[in-house]
């Protein structure tokens, strides 16, 4: 038995809640930098940190394909987490909302070439999940003693049985 997914476009308005979509494919730059050459998009993830710094890592992830199970979440208490993918390669986004000391509702989101994530500080979120081919990424994320990892596996694991093509909000 499980519970299905379907997986939605991800929007930076959708994935409010839970943290910050990066892009520059439709946005205006803030600055003109580098001779006239090159745009600046400033600022445009809150990296926020307990304690500790934030590190830059390169993670190299096999691909994922639907069906897709989703058994535990994570999430790291002491600080946000930013995977900017290098080749191009959706990524399955897998968040649950809050209830605490667990998770709540199940969301599943897929990216498009160019965009990236940030997420919030705390939040529940699925292993990455490259989709349909091996995907790298830099991550940057806090580096720090202590622990920073809970995970949450489920009774029931979730799965995402399909990719929604509107833009309307992720259901669980």
């Amino acid at each position: 038995m499980s519970r299905d997914l379907i997986a939605k476009p991800l929007t930076a308005e959708a994935f409010a809640p839970f943290g910050d979509v990066l892009e520059v494919a439709e946005s205006t730059p803030d600055k003109i930098i580098n001779q006239g050459m090159c745009g600046r998009h400033h600022d445009r993830a809150t990296l926020d940190f307990s304690d500790g710094q934030a590190g830059l890592s390169l993670f190299d992830s096999k691909p994922r394909d639907l069906p897709y199970a989703v058994e535990l979440v994570e999430r790291h208490p002491e600080g946000s987490q930013a995977f900017v993918p290098l080749n191009g390669v959706p990524m399955l986004v897998i968040v649950a909302n809050d209830l605490g000391d667990r998770p709540g509702q199940v969301h599943a989101f897929l990216s498009q070439p160019g965009q990236a994530i940030n997420l919030h500080r705390g939040t529940w979120h699925g292993v990455l999940a490259p989709y349909q081919a091996q995907g790298q990424y830099i991550v940057i994320d806090r580096i720090g003693a202590g622990a920073n990892l809970e995970e949450h596996w489920f009774d029931t694991p979730w799965v995402v049985t399909e990719i929604a093509t509107d833009t309307s909000p992720a259901e669980g």
